[in-house]
């Protein structure tokens, strides 16, 4: 099974759910650093909508200056935009597998997609 972590190694939640995918059999690990390599806006579009989530769902308000900004309430696109802009607006991790697509927050949540 191939599996592909947007990744921030600065993130416990990240490395936490990076470790399951490196342990888990036959699982082969791409990692994408989304802070070194941004996200493009259909990316992450394709990301939600395959994890069933709004942008505003996947908004990372902690540690960042996104509600300051306006970004709580602002539209779909808005957000999209910004979090292609500024990747740190993007909550972590988000894993991709043949099974799906999943906000790992909490890790454990990767299982869902193994």
């Amino acid at each position: 099974m191939n599996a592909t972590i947007w990744h921030n190694p600065a993130c416990g939640t990240s490395r936490k759910t990076l470790a399951i995918l490196q342990e888990t059999p036959g699982v082969d690990v791409t990692i994408v650093e989304y802070l070194k390599n941004p996200y493009a806006a259909d990316k992450l579009r394709q990301l939600f909508a395959d994890a069933g989530l709004g942008a505003r769902d996947a908004l990372r308000l902690r540690g960042t200056d996104a509600e300051e900004r306006g970004l709580k309430d602002a539209s779909e696109d808005d957000i999209i935009t910004a979090m292609a802009a500024n990747p740190a607006y993007v909550e972590r991790p988000i894993v991709e597998t043949d099974k799906g697509v999943r906000l790992c927050r909490p890790q454990d949540v990767v299982h869902e997609i193994l």
